[in-house]
């Protein structure tokens, strides 16, 4: 299936591993040209793609003089401190705000205008599906992750007109580090056994529906979450 994006410029955030990476890939399989950001220079040049060290929580302004303009935005972000109410203080949710809030809204405003000035764009978030069914001790996390996607969910009916589709893609678990932080091996196993699939996603399963959102296969598909969850969320389709 031809996705018409060959030649289409592509940022990806925090792509030195896991979805992100995955991401990264696929585009670049499809002809894209990606570059992408993340803090650990050593993880992004075994990526192989063009890349800018960058902490975004930091040092946001460095991103955009490295990179000028993007046709497909992919907003990701790893996950926030996790705990019970207790252990957070709420600095911990300015952080998880700043982080997967407030930097991603800098980020779109910055590349939107040449979006729309060439009338055709892509934005994508990497969400979770904890925006459709909330994850207990993940305060931080549902809590910015929600707010992200009611802002683009609003921006997606400013932008359509400008040929700029606008939308979220929520894993469910998936095999990452990060995963790997939150669960023992034991808890793994019980998580498994909840989702109907029997395991956890491969990040190339999210980024294969992260892909198909990029391309002009999808052009008149926006303002949506998707959910790539192996069908553990219980909600009506």
């Amino acid at each position: 299936m031809e996705l018409g994006i060959k030649g289409k410029r592509a940022l990806v955030l925090a792509a030195s591993k896991g979805i992100g990476k995955a991401v990264a890939n696929a585009l670049r399989e499809e002809g894209a040209l990606v570059t992408v950001c993340a803090r650990n220079e050593e993880r992004l040049k075994m990526t192989g793609h063009n890349y800018v060290v960058c902490d975004l929580k930091k040092d946001v302004e460095k991103l955009f003089s490295s990179v000028k303009e993007a046709d497909i935005l992919i907003l990701n972000m790893g996950g926030p401190k996790p705990g019970l109410l207790d252990d957070l203080t709420v600095e911990d949710f300015k952080e998880a705000v700043e982080g997967l809030f407030l930097n991603m809204i800098k980020v779109v405003k910055n590349y939107l205008p040449g979006m729309k000035k060439r009338r055709w764009g892509r934005i994508i978030a990497i969400t979770s599906f904890s925006v459709v069914s909330p994850l207990e001790n993940l305060y931080t996390s549902n809590s910015a992750r929600l707010a992200l996607t009611g802002f683009l969910k609003t921006l997606s009916f400013e932008v359509a007109p400008y040929n700029v589709t606008v939308n979220c893609v929520a894993p469910g678990w998936t095999e990452t580090e990060r995963v790997k932080e939150l669960l023992t091996e034991e808890k793994k196993k019980q998580v498994e056994k909840q989702i109907p699939m029997g395991r956890m996603a491969r990040p190339e399963e999210i980024s294969s529906v992260v892909t198909f959102l990029c391309s002009e296969r999808a052009s008149y598909l926006t303002g949506q979450t998707i959910v790539v969850d192996g069908g553990i969320s219980k909600f009506p389709l």
